[in-house]
């Protein structure tokens, strides 16, 4: 059985188009993989306008070493945008938004990316440990109501998600190498300042990332490291109940379809002769006997697809345009673990994000990539390579995670792409992403913007943390708003 798989692209904008076709059969499902796969180019960079304070290069996503010794990159490179607030000087990789039944609106951001390694700071400067709650009644005046220190909460790693149907906020216990799935829930819905503690369980059995569906009744945690994925049943948020555990897989963000029966996840590969992680790709996954509570619930794989370029599958956040369903899928970091067990960054793929267009879910296909000039092969000199945080594991010029404002028709994506801040792209056609604007206030390290952005539309404004830097509420100008859907 085949699958159709599509790279279109714009000349005009440096892009060419192409149809490669490849068949290559899988047990539940079909992976489509390009015999000669075109490399994938950067979008046209943004145009910036009155107020911005552009990158100083012409290379785009750079900020350069010798910006660092004149001081230049401490003032920040804005194009489109403006800092309306800021909290803390650290962060991880989530920084979510909610509004409860009261209507106060909360911000909730994990304060680190591993645990044990802002703890000094984050106590000094008032920051604190754990899952931060902010109360966003001022934008511009974020202020902090709690920090959740349970178990998970202290070290959730890229777990944390808020469910907004049900006012539910989750983390399990994680970290690179997996830990032990201890599962924490709060109640958020009835005051999201101050999150009452549900339950501490150890449901999760593994912990590293996870997935929520829709409705809010099934957790799903991604224990990476352990190869697990489990289906936990949060019906009764204070006695939840492991549905299913599935083994042998290697699995990043789950995220899902409107009704919860299918799952998009992200799959960082098998551990192989070849590699490390070996055939990356995105999965598709019928889950709906487990939505469904069927007794003996399976879970079964009915496509597949990888792309040029690939590195670590991160997450894919699907979308709905004219009749198609979309995911906007992001890669993290460069295949850093090279080959022969070596780090070689200068010559590493780096991921970047693209659109998958998964509306035939045993045929998902590319549609288009979302990279910037300085994540092409050609452009990462030794030069290049030399700029502050460039040659981490939890830094460097590559990817994190992307998000919509919307699933309805999205005009705008925004992506924490590290070492090059928030970058904001106009996805109005899929086929041809756009760079409209972007935010990067790098430490004296560089950058490291690693989380998933939080969208506030009432006040045409993202949230995103700087692993180095803290929490930022960063606001669109210059028309680039005027994108955004109407109401919050």
């Amino acid at each position: 059985m085949g699958a159709l798989r599509n790279t279109i692209t714009d000349p005009v904008r440096r892009r060419v188009v192409v149809a490669l076709a490849a068949a290559t059969v899988l047990i539940g499902g079909t992976i489509a993989a390009a015999e000669d796969p075109v490399v994938p180019q950067p979008v046209p960079e943004a145009s910036c306008g009155p107020g911005s304070q552009p990158e100083t290069t012409s290379l785009q996503g750079r900020a350069p070493k010798a910006d660092f010794t004149s001081g230049r990159a401490q003032l920040g490179y804005t194009c489109n945008t403006v800092e309306v607030g800021h909290h803390g000087s650290s962060g991880g990789f989530k920084a979510l938004r909610y509004t409860d039944a009261q209507g106060h609106t909360c911000a909730f951001y994990d304060s680190t990316r591993i645990l044990g390694l802002d703890v000094v700071p984050n106590l000094l400067n008032g920051t604190g440990l754990g899952v931060v709650v902010l109360d966003m009644a001022d934008p511009a005046k974020p202020v902090k109501t709690a920090n959740l220190v349970t178990p998970a909460m202290l070290s959730p790693h890229e777990s944390l998600l808020v469910n907004e149907e049900r006012g539910l906020l989750v983390g399990v216990m994680g970290t690179l190498a997996t830990a032990p799935g201890v599962l924490d829930v709060y109640d958020v819905r009835t005051d999201c300042r101050r999150p009452r503690l549900l339950s501490t369980t150890l449901a999760g059995v593994l912990g590293h990332e996870s997935g929520f569906s829709p409705d809010g009744r099934t957790f799903w945690t991604a224990g990476a490291a352990g190869f697990t994925m489990t289906a936990v049943d949060l019906t009764e948020p204070r006695r939840p109940r492991v549905l299913m555990t599935k083994t042998g897989v290697v699995a990043h963000g789950l995220r899902f379809s409107d009704d919860g029966d299918t799952m998009y996840v992200a799959n960082m590969g098998t551990p192989s002769a070849n590699a490390i992680l070996d055939r990356p790709s995105l999965q598709v996954y019928d889950v709906s006997q487990v939505q469904a509570r069927t007794p003996g619930a399976r879970i079964a794989k009915v496509g597949e697809v990888d792309w040029p370029g690939i590195s670590i599958p991160q997450v894919a956040e699907p979308f709905h345009r004219d009749g198609r369903d979309y995911v906007l899928e992001v890669d993290e970091f460069t295949d850093w673990f090279g080959d022969g067990w070596t780090v070689d960054f200068q010559n590493s793929p780096v991921g970047g994000a693209r659109i998958i267009d998964v509306t035939d879910p045993t045929s998902p296909s590319l549609v288009s990539d979302i990279r910037l000039e300085v994540h092409q092969k050609e452009n990462r000199t030794k030069e290049v390579m030399s700029d502050p945080g460039s040659a981490l594991p939890i830094g460097g010029y590559s990817a994190h995670y992307c998000s919509v404002p919307t699933r309805d028709a999205p005009d705008l994506a925004a992506c924490s792409m590290v070492g090059s801040g928030l970058r904001i792209f106009d996805i109005s056609d899929v086929a041809h992403p756009v760079e409209v604007a972007y935010f990067n206030k790098p430490a004296n390290g560089g950058a490291s913007a690693l989380s998933q952005p939080g969208w506030d539309v009432d006040h045409d404004s993202v949230w995103f943390t700087d692993g180095t830097s803290g929490f930022y509420v960063v606001r669109l100008t210059n028309g680039v708003e005027d994108l955004l859907p109407s109401g919050g």
